[in-house]
């Protein structure tokens, strides 16, 4: 039986990034709670890996959203959360491993983009609308 050839819809350049970011946040979350484990007394490198273990799927999540809908606004929520996580994480694991911060406030800048990605996702649900043939 011979099927109608129908042309594929091409990938959002937001869902290739996001699985790439899912995957990264999600083997870095897995590796840092095995190094806290065995090597971090301080319970930051925990809390880092659980921050980026919690993002990982929601990364993936917004990824396939942008490939089936069009929403204006979930670039930005995206890249506040990438841009928070990655703040965040990143001075708590300085911290752990060099024992110095990134940058003065570095980690409660990085929360507070984490904060308002999510409220930036929330506020995206306006303009959700079905994709275009040509997007």
């Amino acid at each position: 039986m011979q099927t109608a050839h129908t042309p594929q819809e091409p990938i959002s350049k937001l869902l290739r990034l996001a699985i790439v970011l899912s995957g990264l946040s999600g083997a870095a979350g897995v590796g840092l709670l095995a190094l806290s484990a065995h090597a971090d007394t301080t319970g930051l490198m925990e809390t880092a890996a659980h921050m980026l273990l919690f993002h990982a799927p929601v990364f993936l999540g917004m990824g396939i959203v942008a490939q089936v809908r069009s929403v204006p606004f979930l670039p930005v929520a995206f890249t506040l959360m990438v841009v928070g996580i990655v703040l965040f994480s990143g001075d708590l694991i300085a911290r752990a491993t060099i024992g110095s911060r990134l940058f003065p406030m570095a980690a409660p800048t990085g929360g507070l983009l984490t904060i308002t990605s999510w409220i930036a996702l929330a506020l995206s649900a306006i303009r959700i609308k079905p994709r275009s043939a040509g997007a």
